[in-house]
């Protein structure tokens, strides 16, 4: 549990940067998501699922290397 309290808390970092740092660009950037149809988002999100997926796998292996 202590892991994935962790990971949330990075991701939520991670999430935070733009906010933070380029708030004009990242409100240009959520009315751009609003018009993007739903089939390009499922898809940027699978892919970027399958990408995060694949680091998890190559930092476990290597924790345990």
């Amino acid at each position: 549990m202590g892991l994935f309290i962790t990971a949330l808390g990075l991701m939520m970092i991670i999430e935070g940067i733009p906010c933070f740092c380029f708030p004009d660009s990242f409100k240009n950037l959520a009315l751009k998501i609003a018009d993007t149809p739903d089939s390009t988002l499922r898809t940027l999100g699978l892919i970027i699922m399958i990408v995060g997926l694949g680091l998890v796998y190559l930092g476990r292996n290597m924790a345990l290397s």
